[in-house]
């Protein structure tokens, strides 16, 4: 149902995507995707950040996405690592603020 899409279009839902699965696990996390000019039509990186912490790049290619975006367990994977990130830069935050909250 969802699968294919133009570049800017996957783009949007990787997006809305990585947004809804990280703020699951804090509404404070922040999605940064990378979809410029050097990576058009060919990919996308796709960065969390949470207050001073910010996760490694994800590094995803469009044709894959698009292909894929319609497939529940692909999805999933992809929500389960979206979540493990935030969980991860929630936890590093925390020690950098010396365990509060």
């Amino acid at each position: 149902m969802f699968s294919g899409g133009s570049y800017d279009e996957v783009a949007r839902w990787l997006s809305n995507f990585f947004t809804t699965h990280a703020k699951h696990v804090d509404p404070r996390v922040e999605v940064e995707l990378e979809a410029g000019a050097a990576r058009e039509g060919q990919s996308y990186g796709a960065r969390l950040r949470f207050g001073g912490a910010v996760s490694p790049v994800v590094e995803l290619d469009y044709r894959e996405v698009a292909d894929n975006r319609g497939s529940l367990a692909w999805c999933q994977t992809l929500a389960d690592r979206a979540r493990a990130l935030a969980h991860a830069l929630r936890s590093a935050q925390r020690t950098a603020d010396g365990g509060a909250r």
